[in-house]
Formats: structure tokens, C-alpha cells, sequence
């Protein structure tokens, strides 16, 4: 048995076992060795009944006695009480609420558990009780192990898969770690012993079954020898992976664009208006990229309305002067007629020639389109997906621009590469994130943010109502629209389902042009719309004659409507608080004050937390730190194409310290290796790993 051998062949998991396993990319003996325990558990402590103690966490072997659900007054709380016995005439009772529709199916009178928990005295019944304590039925079951596996040491606790619950886990695992398949260790001894990591063996034994006597908090805080040794070799060959993918690009020959003084005179020509320090000095890093004759590959990052439009303007116009062609891929066909628009307001004293390329356009207008962009006569296209399609061919592309690069995987933008001999490449993104992860998410990206918005925006004011409230907030927007404004209202997709929030925001619609604002006029739009109908619609808003605009997100990014200043988001405990944020930043870009209202129904802590930060901040950055924190960057990022590796157990939260010192050792490492053998190991080890391991396309 290897890493590689299918788990099927695993004792104790076997066919039928192995296909839960496999949907959760549980395939291999080295899969299953990589799965790492969620929790750990102190059951050293393992006491007779009659021996425990007020206050004290202790484990326990007993049997169900007798199972009640009592009812409170009126009201059901779902109460399990579960009276446990042991064979030494102990007596303890345990406790659960919410848990009546599944807990009686489980224990059972008769039935055998291993229970762990704060050991409480009930000043009500004069008896000693666990609240909502862990518990683990005990079957005997052969498969699952004999009980000193599961009570008095630490034990792990891992995510059940379909029915396969930790116990089976930890048996499995025993077995396996007992008898370790060959496992070479990959990570660079030079690393290993500078950093004091343990060996691979002994990092995979313990993650799963810590010695006696390890740290508890250490172990649930991630932070054991063993745990560390894991996180650090996953986000080391990340970032190696990374880092030769940069050595790589820098050896590519590109573009070397002449920044001339015929330059300069067009982009100030162009400008409407001063650019901000933070403008000037992106465009400055991206100018130098630019001057250099290897392909630029930078992430333009800045908050709402922070202006990365117009500096992708004039990145455009360094392409284009230089005889070259530009190209701006957008995720939607609203955003990708929104960016066409304003690029030709911003291009008008240039006299350029802008063609847009979409899904919804007939193939006489894409054949005309291809046409003008094949031959040269087109500059500019603007465009979704269609522009990645084979038979889209550019007479001489030099700039590809990405917007929502997080929309987008890496092949995508590969594709778009693959237009030109090696044009240099500019994603945007709307999302802020941390530095930390931006260089993880974009790790093959030099990084340039825009920090601060342009002079004159007021800062918009944020205010939450509930339902009840929600009569109030259309006398508000009506009071908008009657001193001439114009008004969002905007309902979510639950579960990513644009059908369903069309449907709200359908019947929305109705109730809203009907009986609420019978004398304005209101608009509707939403992703299943054809095309002609969401154009007209927005362009509708954008002349004013749409007062009210019902929506769903797809008004997210790009729409801009400088006399829009209010925002209602209905169910807003329904989106993330970056995707608020970008709603938000529909309104607010003009001179008038304007104002985001959060209507929501029912909300836990979580989620009065997240829109308290929403009406406290309007900085992006802000509030994207607090939505990884509260969702996590899978969540936060919305996409599996966000292009987030696939991690088995690092945490880019967690352990952002690691990620830094991994990335600085990768570095190092490639640039420095400590033999040419040493490097050549590890361009085969990430080679072979890169795809399967973090979910990633290596390109090259």
C-alpha cells in the first residue's frame, strides 16, 4: 500500500464506504491521511458517574435510562432530558434543546454512549447534568474500533460523511497510521530542520492521534508541531508553485509599449477630470510594466468607485498608441454595456473605435464585430465570454483587461491571452481583500490598489430597518424621487438561484408599480430578461424616466447612475457583506448625498454583527476583512472559478502568519535553491501535486 492506492482497498472502508468517501475527494490512502480532524477532545478524564464534579469537563461511558421531552409553558423549545446510568449506580442527566425531531431516534433506552462535557449540578432537580454534551453511541461495532480509540486519551473528531461518522474515522485511521504506507517527504530538509518541522511520518501520525500530554489549546487553535508542519507544507507549495510560474512569465518575451510624449497628449486629452494620487500612482506602476518587454501581468484592486475604469482607460491608450489593440472581458452583459458606454464617453476626444461583442447579439452583428477586430479597424471590443470563443481572432491585441477577475477562472483568462503574442494583462476587481490573500488568490500577479476615492463623494449613510419598518422606507424613497431623485430596490438569489429572486423581484414589481408608488414610474430588471429589454430598462434609469428601479444583483458592478441616491436592499441578511458594499456602490456617485437602507427579517448575532459593520463603515477593505472572517474565503469569494486553492487543512485566515512565512520560504527557495537537484525535485513534486492538490491550473 502507497498514498496513491484507492481507498477502497483500505481496511475498513471497502466499496460501498468509498463512494461517500470519493464525492468528498476522499480517494486515495493519502487523501484519507490528509483528512485532518476538525476538533480535538481531552478524554483522559474518563470518571464513574457517582465521581464527577460540579464545574469540572470530564468523559463518561453509561447507558440511556429514560428519554423525556418536556414542554415549556407554551412554547416548544424541541427539550430532549435523557437520564444516563452506569453499572456503578451512578446517575447523570443530560440536556438539549432544539433536538426532539432527531435525538430520540438515537438514544434510545438500552443504548450505550461515551458522553463529554462541563459536568453542571441542576439546583432544580438536585441532580448532576451535562448541557447539550458531545456524545458517541458505542455499538461494538467491529469496524469502528475497540473504546480505549475513543475515551480516555485525546481523541480526534472528524466531519461525518454521509454515514461514515468520526468513530469510523478514527478506527480507519488507526489502522492506517499504524501502518504507514511509504511516504516520502517532499519539503526541502533544509526547510524543515531551519524551521524545527517534524518529519512527514511523524506530522501525519500525531494530527490524527496526538501523544499524551499535548496541549489542548494548541491542538484547537491549530497550532501543535504536527498541525503547523501540515499547514506550512501546503501553503509552501502554493507559493513555490506561484513563485515558478512568475520565474516563468519573466523569462516570456513581450510588448515593450513606447510611453511617448504623443501618449501623454492623449491621455490628458481624455481626462475629464484631475486624477487622484492613488490613480497616478497605479497608472505609474502599470505604465512601467508596460515599458517592459516582458508581458505585464497586474492586479488593479480598489474600492467602489475608487475610479479603476479610467485608469484601465489609460493603460488603453498606451496600447493603442503604440498601434496595438485593447481588450476588456466583463462577467455580465450589463456590466460589459455599462463599461462599453462609458468607454466611450471617456475615448469621445480620442475619436476610438469601440465594438461590444456578446452572448444575446445575432450572428450578423457578431460576424460584423469579428470582422472590424480581425482586420484592425476596431481598437477596443468590449465584451463577455463571447470574446473567448475560437473563431474571435485580433489583427494585433496588446492589452487584455479583466474586470471581476473573481467572476473569472484561470483558463479564462489564459484564453484571452491566447488572442495575442503575449499581451500584457490588467485584472480589476471591486471585491477588496486583504493583501495577504489577494497575493495568494493572484499569486501570480504583482498587485497594485487603489486606496482612497476621488475629491467631492460623500460618504453614504447607511441605515438598517426590519419589515415592520418597511412602510417607513418607501415614504423615504418616495420623499427621494419627489425632489428628483431615482431609487434601487433590490432583491437577493437565495442558493445562487437568479430564478427565484426574478420571482420576488417580479412579484416585488407589481405590488410596488400597482399600490405603493402608483405615480411613479418603476422599472424591473433581472438576469433572465433578454437582452434588448435589460438595455432598454437601464437605459430608461440612466435618461431618468425609470424613477424606481426593482431589481435583482444583477446591478451589482458597473451600473452607474450619478442620480440614483438610494438604495434599498430587501432580505439583505440574505447576501454577503461585500456584495452589500458593491450594491451600496450603485449609489453615492454623485454630488448629492445618498443613502443605503437594509431591510431585514429575522437575524442571529452573526448576522447583526455584519450589517451593525455595514452601517458603521463604507470602507471596502474594512468590511471585506470582516466578511472573510465571518464566512471565510470560500463564501466570501462566491465562485468555485474564483481561482482559492483547495486547501486540506491551512485556514487563509487562521493562518495567515504561515502563509507569510511560507510565501518568504518559496521564494527563497526557488530563487535561491540549495542545489539544482534540489529545485528540479521540486518543479516535479509541483508538477505532479499542483492540479490535484489545490484545485489550480498550472499553465506551462
Amino acid at each position: 500500500m502507497d498514498l496513491t492506492t484507492p481507498i477502497t482497498y483500505v481496511k475498513g472502508v471497502g466499496p460501498q464506504r468509498a463512494g461517500a468517501l470519493e464525492a468528498k475527494g476522499l480517494a486515495t490512502a493519502g487523501d484519507l491521511l490528509f483528512y485532518a480532524p476538525f476538533r480535538y477532545e481531552d478524554r483522559t478524564n474518563v470518571k464513574p458517574l457517582n465521581d464527577l464534579a460540579p464545574g469540572e469537563m470530564a468523559a463518561a461511558m453509561a447507558t440511556v435510562h429514560s428519554v423525556a421531552t418536556p414542554k415549556l409553558s407554551r412554547r416548544n423549545l424541541g427539550i430532549v432530558e435523557v437520564v444516563f446510568t452506569d453499572g456503578a449506580g451512578g446517575r447523570l442527566v443530560g440536556k438539549w434543546f432544539h433536538a426532539a425531531s432527531f435525538l430520540t431516534k438515537i438514544l434510545e433506552p438500552g443504548v450505550r454512549v461515551a458522553l463529554y462535557g462541563k459536568v453542571e449540578f441542576d439546583t432544580y432537580s438536585r441532580e448532576l447534568s451535562m448541557l447539550h454534551p458531545e456524545y458517541e453511541v458505542l455499538r461494538g461495532d467491529e469496524d469502528e474500533g475497540d473504546e480505549s480509540l475513543h475515551t480516555g486519551r485525546i481523541v480526534p473528531v472528524y466531519e461525518a460523511v454521509g454515514k461514515l461518522n468520526t468513530r469510523l474515522f478514527r478506527a480507519v485511521l488507526k489502522r492506517l497510521t499504524d501502518q504507514l504506507p511509504s511516504m516520502p517527504d517532499a519539503l526541502p530538509e533544509t526547510i524543515r530542520q531551519r524551521l524545527g518541522l517534524p518529519g512527514l511520518e511523524t506530522a501525519v501520525r500525531e494530527l490524527h492521534f496526538p501523544p499524551a500530554g499535548t496541549d489542548l489549546r494548541l491542538l484547537n487553535n491549530f497550532r501543535s508541531p504536527a498541525q503547523s508542519r501540515m499547514i506550512f507544507e501546503e501553503f509552501f507549495w502554493l507559493e513555490t508553485g506561484l513563485s515558478l510560474k512568475r520565474r516563468q512569465a519573466q523569462t516570456e518575451h513581450g510588448i515593450a509599449f513606447a510611453l511617448t510624449d504623443r501618449v501623454r497628449e492623449q491621455v490628458k486629452q481624455m481626462l475629464p477630470f484631475k486624477p487622484t494620487a492613488a490613480q497616478k500612482k497605479v497608472l505609474g506602476e502599470i505604465a512601467r510594466d508596460m515599458a517592459l518587454p516582458i508581458p505585464m501581468s497586474r492586479l488593479l484592486q480598489g474600492d467602489v468607485g475608487s475610479g479603476k475604469t479610467i485608469v484601465a482607460a489609460q493603460a488603453a491608450v498606451i496600447a493603442i498608441e503604440n498601434g496595438y489593440q485593447a481588450v476588456l472581458l466583463a462577467p455580465t452583459e450589463i456590466l460589459a454595456a455599462q463599461h462599453a458606454v462609458n468607454l466611450r464617453r471617456i475615448f469621445e476626444p480620442l475619436a476610438y473605435r469601440i465594438v461590444p461583442l456578446t452572448g444575446s447579439m445575432t450572428k450578423k452583428e457578431k460576424e460584423l464585430v469579428k470582422r472590424s477586430l480581425a482586420s484592425g479597424y476596431a481598437q477596443i471590443a468590449v465584451g463577455t465570454h463571447a470574446l473567448l470563443e475560437g473563431d474571435v481572432e485580433f489583427h494585433k491585441l496588446g492589452l487584455a483587461i479583466i474586470d471581476e477577475q473573481h467572476r473569472f477562472g484561470v483558463l479564462q483568462r489564459k484564453a484571452l491571452q491566447q488572442k495575442g503574442v503575449s499581451p500584457d494583462v490588467l485584472v480589476m476587481t471591486a471585491t477588496p481583500i486583504p493583501r495577504t490573500l489577494a497575493l495568494t488568490i493572484y499569486g501570480d500577479l504583482d498587485v497594485s490598489t487603489i486606496d482612497s476615492l476621488p475629491p467631492g463623494r460623500k460618504p453614504i449613510q447607511t441605515f438598517h430597518k426590519t419589515h415592520i419598518e418597511i412602510e417607513l422606507v418607501y415614504s423615504f424613497v418616495l420623499r427621494e424621487v419627489r425632489q428628483g431623485r431615482q431609487a434601487y430596490i433590490v432583491y437577493p438569489a437565495i442558493e445562487e438561484s437568479e430564478t427565484i429572486a426574478m420571482k420576488a423581484a417580479q412579484k416585488a414589481y407589481a405590488e410596488l408599480s400597482t399600490h405603493v408608488f402608483p405615480d411613479l414610474k418603476v422599472g424591473l430588471l433581472h438576469g433572465k430578461l433578454p437582452a434588448e429589454e435589460k438595455e432598454a430598462t437601464m437605459a430608461a434609469f440612466q435618461r431618468g424616466e425609470v424613477q424606481v428601479l426593482v431589481s435583482t444583483t444583477v446591478i451589482e458592478v458597473g451600473v452607474d447612475v450619478p442620480n440614483a441616491t438610494v438604495m434599498v436592499v430587501e432580505n439583505a441578511e440574505r447576501f454577503g457583506l461585500a456584495q452589500i458594499h458593491q450594491l451600496r456602490g450603485r449609489v453615492g456617485r454623485g454630488s448629492e448625498q445618498s443613502y443605503c437602507v437594509l431591510v431585514t427579517e429575522k437575524l442571529n448575532d452573526t448576522g447583526r454583527e455584519r450589517i451593525r459593520t455595514l452601517v458603521d463603515s463604507c470602507d471596502g477593505f474594512k468590511i471585506a476583512e470582516m466578511d472573510l472572517r465571518l464566512r471565510g474565503p470560500g463564501e466570501f469569494l462566491g465562485t468555485k472559478q474564483s481561482g482559492l486553492p483547495v486547501f486540506r487543512i491551512g485556514n487563509l485566515i487562521r493562518d495567515s502568519e504561515i502563509l507569510v512565512l511560507a510565501r518568504h520560504e518559496a521564494q527563497s527557495f526557488v530563487a535561491n535553491p540549495p542545489s539544482p537537484e534540489a529545485l528540479d525535485d521540486a518543479l516535479r513534486y509541483v508538477h505532479d501535486q499542483w492540479q490535484r492538490r489545490y484545485g489550480l491550473a498550472l499553465i506551462g
